[in-house]
Formats: C-alpha cells, sequence, structure tokens
C-alpha cells in the first residue's frame, strides 16, 4: 500500500509538471486517486505528513525576524483580516441556507460563524511552499504573507485552548525558560559541523524540544517548533541548518498533500458544495487587499501577498472536526471542506504562477501611492557612484564583491533582499542596499546611474537571474552583464537572452583549483608555453 502512495504522489507530480503545474497539484490529485481506488488514510502516511509540516514550520522560523511579527502591517492586517472574513463567509453562507442548501439544515448563527472562522484562514504550508519554490520568503511581499500566516496560526491556537475547554498545562509556563536557554542551543549548533550532525540537531529542535515538549504541555506543536526555530534565527549557522534539511522537509510534505486527498470520499453534491465556496474565494482575495491598503506598502507588496494567501487552509479540518464531535456539523463537511481546500490550491497555484502578469494589469487600475510614505524599503533606490552591481550577496556574490573591489578598484554596489543579511553585511562595511531583484518594481525604483560599467547576477535561483537580465536588457543596459549558473543546462538560456559572460560554478572552481594546484607545484601551463 506504501508503494502505491509513492507510485501515485511520482504521478501525480510528473503529471502537474507536464501541463506547466506545481507538482504539489499532481500529489493533491494522487491523493483523490487513491481514496477513489479504495485506498485509507494509513498511520504512517500521517507520520510522515505531521513531520513535514513540523520541519516546514521550523526552517521558516530559522528564516525569520521576529520583529516581522511586531510590525502593525502584519499583527494589524491579520487581525482585521481575520474579523472581516468570519463575518463576510457568515453572511454568504447565511444566504446559502436561506437559499435552501441542505447541508446547511438547521444551523444557528454561531455554526455559520464557526464555519466563517475556519474558511478565513490561509494555508500556511501551500503558502511557504510556493514561496520558497520561487526563492521569495524573504521579499517585502513574502515576509507580509508570512507573517500573516504566523498571527493566524496564533489565532488557531487561541481558538483550539477555548473550544477544548481545556487551558494548557501550568507547566507550560516553564516555556519561557526557552529565550535564556537559546544561546547555549547556539551555541551547540557552533559544535555540529555542517554534516549529517547538523541535520540531526535540527529534527532533535523541531521535533522534541519543539513539537513534543510543547504539546506535552497543551500548546500546539507545530507552533512549538516554530519559536524554536525563530530563537536560533539570530546564529549565522541558521541559514546553513534551513538548507541542509530542505530537501528531507520536501519529501516528507508530499506525505501532506496525498493526505488532503485521502481525508474522505466526495459525492456529486459535495463537489458541488466544495466548487461553491472556490467560486466565492475572490472575495476573501479582495478583503485581503483591502485591508493591505490601509497600510504604507507599495501595490506589489500588497497584490502578490494577497494571491499567495489566495486560498483555504488545512486549519479549516481542524475546525470541522472540532464542530463535527461537539454536534455542531454534520460529517459530511469535512468532506466539503478538505474539497475546497484542494481546490483552492489547485487555482492559488495558477494564480501565484502569473501573480507577475497579473500585477502588471492590476497595478495600473489602482490608485496611485505617494512614495514619500511607503517603507524604507520600498522607495527608489540610487546607485550613487557605484562602477559595478552585484544582485545576490551569498557566499559567490560576497566573493564577486570582494575580488571587483580589492583587486580591481571597483566601486561595487551589493544588492540583497534579505534585509538580515544586509544588515550584517552593512555591519561589516559592504556597501550593500536591500532590493529584490526578481520584483518588476524593483526596477522601476532603480536609478541606474550611467556610472555602472558592470552587472554580476549572482543570485541563488536560475528563475531570478534570468527575470533580471530581461529587466536589463529591456532598460538598454549599455554596460557588461556577467550571469553565474550552477547547471550546465542553465548556460544556454543566460547566453542567449545576451549575457556578455556566463561563469558555471562548479566549472570554475574546478579551473582555479587545479591552475592554484599546478601553481605551488611548478608547473608550467601549456598555454603559457605555446602562446
Amino acid at each position: 500500500m506504501d508503494a502505491a502512495f509513492l507510485l501515485a504522489a511520482f504521478l501525480g507530480g510528473l503529471a502537474a509538471i507536464a501541463v506547466r503545474l506545481p507538482p504539489l497539484v499532481g500529489f493533491l490529485a494522487g491523493g483523490f486517486v487513491l481514496n477513489g481506488l479504495g485506498y485509507d488514510q494509513t498511520p504512517l502516511l500521517e507520520l510522515v505528513a505531521n513531520v513535514g509540516v513540523t520541519l516546514l514550520l521550523f526552517t521558516i522560523g530559522l528564516k525569520l525576524d521576529v520583529r516581522t511579527l511586531l510590525r502593525r502591517d502584519v499583527w494589524g492586517s491579520a487581525s482585521l483580516h481575520m474579523a472581516g472574513s468570519s463575518l463576510m463567509f457568515m453572511g454568504l453562507l447565511a444566504l446559502l441556507k436561506w437559499a435552501g442548501i441542505g447541508l446547511l439544515g438547521t444551523t444557528g448563527w454561531q455554526t455559520l460563524l464557526l464555519l466563517g472562522f475556519a474558511l478565513s484562514f490561509s494555508s500556511t504550508v501551500f503558502v511557504i511552499k510556493v514561496l520558497e519554490k520561487r526563492s521569495e520568503t524573504q521579499t517585502a511581499y513574502g515576509r507580509l504573507a508570512i507573517g500573516v500566516l504566523i498571527m493566524q496560526d496564533i489565532f488557531a491556537v487561541v481558538f483550539i485552548t477555548a473550544s477544548s475547554g481545556e487551558l494548557p498545562s501550568p507547566w507550560a509556563l516553564g516555556l519561557v525558560l526557552l529565550i535564556p536557554l537559546a544561546p547555549a542551543l547556539r551555541h551547540l549548533l557552533d559544535r555540529m559541523g555542517h554534516g549529517e550532525m547538523q541535520m540531526l540537531f535540527g529534527m532533535l529542535l523541531a521535533l522534541v524540544l519543539g513539537y513534543a515538549l510543547f504539546d506535552a504541555v497543551g500548546v500546539k506543536g507545530d507552533l512549538g517548533a516554530l519559536i524554536i526555530g525563530l530563537l536560533l534565527a539570530p546564529h549565522p549557522a541558521a541559514q546553513a541548518l534551513a538548507r541542509s534539511m530542505f530537501n528531507l522537509k520536501e519529501l516528507l510534505l508530499v506525505g501532506f498533500f496525498l493526505s488532503i486527498g485521502l481525508t474522505a470520499m466526495p459525492t456529486w453534491d459535495l463537489v458541488g458544495a466544495a466548487v461553491v465556496l472556490v467560486v466565492v474565494l475572490p472575495l476573501k482575495s479582495l478583503l485581503y487587499q483591502l485591508v493591505f491598503m490601509r497600510f504604507p506598502m507599495r501595490h506589489r507588496t500588497s497584490l502578490l501577498a494577497t494571491l499567495g494567501l489566495t486560498n483555504y487552509s488545512e486549519f479549516g479540518l481542524i475546525v470541522g472536526t472540532i464542530a463535527v464531535a461537539s454536534g455542531w456539523l454534520s460529517e459530511q463537511w469535512l468532506v466539503v471542506i478538505s474539497l475546497a481546500v484542494a481546490i483552492s490550491f489547485a487555482v492559488s497555484a495558477i494564480l501565484n504562477a502569473a501573480s507577475e502578469n497579473l500585477y502588471r494589469w492590476l497595478e495600473a487600475r489602482l490608485p496611485e501611492r505617494d512614495p514619500g510614505k511607503l517603507a524604507p524599503s520600498d522607495r527608489p533606490i540610487e546607485v550613487g557612484d557605484a562602477q559595478a552591481v552585484v544582485l545576490g550577496m551569498g557566499r559567490i556574490g560576497r566573493s564577486v564583491y570582494r575580488r571587483l573591489h580589492k583587486e580591481y578598484g571597483l566601486r561595487v554596489l551589493g544588492i540583497d533582499s534579505n534585509p538580515q543579511s544586509v544588515k550584517r553585511l552593512d555591519a561589516l562595511g559592504f556597501n550593500i542596499l536591500e532590493g529584490d531583484a526578481v520584483d518588476s518594481d524593483f526596477w522601476d525604483k532603480l536609478l541606474m546611474s550611467t556610472s555602472v560599467e558592470l552587472v554580476v547576477l549572482a543570485m541563488p535561483h536560475h528563475a531570478g537571474n534570468l527575470f533580471a537580465l530581461k529587466q536589463l536588457r529591456s532598460r538598454e543596459f549599455q554596460g557588461r552583464i556577467t550571469a553565474v549558473v550552477e547547471f550546465p543546462e542553465e548556460i544556454e538560456p543566460i547566453r542567449a537572452l545576451g549575457a556578455n559572460a556566463v561563469f558555471h560554478v562548479y566549472d570554475e572552481a574546478g579551473r582555479a583549483l587545479a591552475d592554484s594546484a599546478a601553481e605551488e607545484a611548478g608547473i608550467p601551463s601549456l598555454s603559457g608555453q605555446f602562446g
């Protein structure tokens, strides 16, 4: 049976890729196919799904600045949307009840409000998965969306505690001791190196100190994993730990998406009810957009965050389970909610794939914003007298920056989308600005000086470098453009767009190592002999 799960996930993912959809849509479809063939969810699949979600929240904590949650646009927009969306869905469901929808039967306003509350949430797992796939968790809109999702998780903890009628254990107060314990955990992380011990330590922190400890004292275990990640986030090795756990977490999350499809077997009536919920999903999106526009942010930030959050959440199933156990709803609602969640994921995946085009179409129809009233990271960028610009200040970007500055005497400007990295590198003396090169507005904000002779594309993902290259060419940049690629098949697309030079990371590293070894051994170069 477990072999059937693997086969369904693989074939579903393959089919999704073939029609240019994210693989997770295929995993969802695979779950429904298995359901139709009579398969049930197994304890092993449930365990894999739960561990995948826990590791996802832990790695997000590792990359999150806790101060994001204290921003007014984060907690304010999350609170406003939660209240407004719950009431909106309550009203819509009341209209459907009045229209004679059988599933709603004799439900009272309290139950309708409960359903509205369940539908107001967006999926933490889905949104973060999409953001990570596009390497946009650290962009302005990515940080906003993640902040809103974490606030929603906090609301979920409060609801679960209140609905169960059981307060967390008095021992939960002892969790505050994790704050003074954090320096010791960071010190241990230093001692783990970069191999299997680092990953094992991460698993221990996420699943034991995070999930198991919090769950034991009556607090949501997933939230515990997120908090442990937050405590480690200031440490420089936190990013490396998140990267080392990336592939394992991605694999385990396949179980989560399969399990959504295995929740229950739908009938045509239940499918119809789920489709109705998906049809009204744009109203939830509109409310997100209206709320975000109350705060000083660019339209791109608000629109892309809105598109990312345009889905229903698996948390709706938790609320539904509680309501069914309390006798407030029929079990059929669990099927309806699970279908609505799955269909909303597919819809949201398509919307997010076209998010840039949608933004360009919608932006012209929204009122202009005063740049002087925007957050500092959203205001125009001036490159000053820089002669070279390095886009992406990871390990490769930093090496390029130092080389251009020290060996060639160029005035270099580094640009990176991660505000924590920008702050750290600025303190080390780098000339660096925060900016997102896969943000089309970034290129409109960037006041490219005529002194810039060279742009180096050193972002970690090929799609980002391609996008930046297209933007530079469309703006008729007259200087030279050099790009770094990780895989050989990425070289030709970069060259086809007009890059002056393309460097394959591993080839160049191997060439430099060979030259250094030969030079140390006193072996003359053949090209030097015959040149």
